[in-house]
């Protein structure tokens, strides 16, 4: 069984810093593409980061130069180190996984809240 968990997510001043977890069971992350996504009140999910099997990483426009997704293989987690964060970066963020089997998983999110 597959199971994604996200901690790390928290309130935090305009300007500040969090760093998202999501630790995985059931499925190797290396052999996965991942991603981060996030949803605001009132809003579509949208993607903010992903992370290929050979390391390749993509940022969306929200989050390009403040965000930073990384894996450790060894702990089988994912992690998004997101600084300078903004009030719109309110959201709950979900971390996906694309297993090789062609199946997407998801984590139950966890919420940010940034206060201006």
């Amino acid at each position: 069984q597959v199971q994604l968990v996200e901690s790390g997510g928290g309130s935090v001043q305009a300007g500040g810093s969090l760093k998202l977890s999501c630790a995985a069971s059931g499925v190797i992350l290396s052999r996965c593409g991942m991603g981060w996504f996030r949803q605001a009140p009132g809003k579509e999910r949208e993607l903010v980061s992903s992370i290929s099997t050979n390391g390749a990483t993509t940022y969306g426009d929200s989050g390009k130069g403040r965000f930073t997704i990384s894996r450790d293989d060894a702990k089988n987690t994912l992690y998004l180190q997101m600084d300078s964060l903004k009030s719109e970066d309110t959201a709950v963020y979900y971390c996906q996984a694309a297993a090789p089997w062609l199946r997407n998983y998801w984590g139950q999110g966890t919420q940010v809240t940034v206060s201006s």
